[in-house]
């Protein structure tokens, strides 16, 4: 079966959400994980794609996401300010760009960021357009059509809004926006002509149903970059005493969020810390990007560790000849 539906998605063709949960339940994982790692050569190559975040702004969200250290809702020690030095993001830039790193994005806390704000990040990106050839992303929340508008004008060529998990259980994560308040954001940034990155959490109580659920989700989006952030519990929050998923549920979604977006970047993401004795092994179920640097609220990665990761993996780092 596993080899029939990969032939086929290699062919253009695609997988069914019944043919999906059929590959949950084989015994031989191994088989899948091979699979997974064939179709993303065959779509991707052997180019890992690097990004990289800032915390541009932190704590103080209004919203109730269940997993996040920056929800007024919780009593974490997440560090607050309103705005991070700007020199200080350019020069972030700067440095991640020189290590090879493909993206760089400013991340906002908050349901949306203030226009005044906005204006400020966007100066910074005019800056980083001068000096670097790194790609520029964004994730700001919720904004609207003139708000990313003001983005893409700057130079951002991606926008990223997770949808965080299935539509069927979203409203067991967070209540104070909607799953289609972030699609509606999703559409906005596509009719800019920013690309999307868009993606989600596992391990948030869901289950593998509702992981394929947000896969298809994401296809139907058409969303060409999908990170996927295993959830690392943080004292304070309501999601603390969460359950760790086992190795093989964690790489299992992997290969199947492959098999359901063949063409799109499956992206390592946060959480990486908690699956870094399975790394060698995700790396060889459809991830084709990551995530590295120090992320949000946790500690992230050193890059030049990842580097030699990636090349002991297989993996080309060189973006000399891409669209930079």
């Amino acid at each position: 079966m596993v080899q029939e539906i990969k032939e086929r998605i290699l062919k253009g063709g695609s997988i069914t959400q019944e043919e999906a949960w059929e590959l949950v339940k084989i015994a031989n994982k191994d088989e899948l994980y091979d699979a997974a790692d064939e179709l993303r050569r065959h779509f991707k190559g052997d180019f890992m794609e690097m990004c990289s975040i800032m915390n541009a702004k932190s704590g103080k969200c209004t919203q109730n996401c269940k997993w996040c250290s920056q929800s007024m809702f919780h009593n974490t020690n997440v560090e607050e300010y309103e705005l991070v030095d700007l020199k200080e993001a350019e020069q972030l830039a700067e440095e991640n760009a020189s290590k090879g790193v493909y993206r760089f994005s400013l991340v906002t806390s908050g349901r949306s960021i203030s226009n005044g704000n906005l204006d400020k990040l966007c100066g910074v990106y005019k800056n980083i357009q001068k000096k670097t050839p790194i790609h520029l992303c964004a994730s700001m929340g919720l904004l609207n059509r003139s708000q990313l508008d003001k983005l893409k004008d700057a130079g951002v060529g991606h926008y990223h809004c997770n949808i965080e998990t299935a539509p069927s259980y979203f409203k067991e994560v967070c209540t104070s926006h909607t799953m289609e308040d972030k699609i509606r954001t999703i559409k906005a940034a596509r009719a800019t002509g920013m690309g999307i990155c868009s993606g989600g959490i596992i391990g948030m109580g869901e289950s593998m149903e509702q992981r394929i659920e947000m896969a298809f989700t994401l296809r139907d989006l058409e969303i060409e970059s999908i990170p996927l952030n295993v959830l690392m519990p943080v004292e304070g929050t309501q999601m603390s005493q969460a359950k760790p998923l086992s190795d093989e549920e964690i790489l299992t979604t992997f290969a199947l969020f492959r098999f359901i977006n063949p063409k799109a970047n499956i992206r390592l993401a946060g959480g990486r810390n908690l699956i870094s004795h399975i790394q060698d092994k995700a790396l060889k179920a459809g991830v084709s990007a990551a995530l590295v640097g120090d992320y949000l609220t946790t500690i992230g990665t050193k890059i030049n560790e990842d580097k030699a990761a990636f090349n002991n993996a297989g993996f080309t780092l060189d973006h000399e000849l891409l669209d930079v």
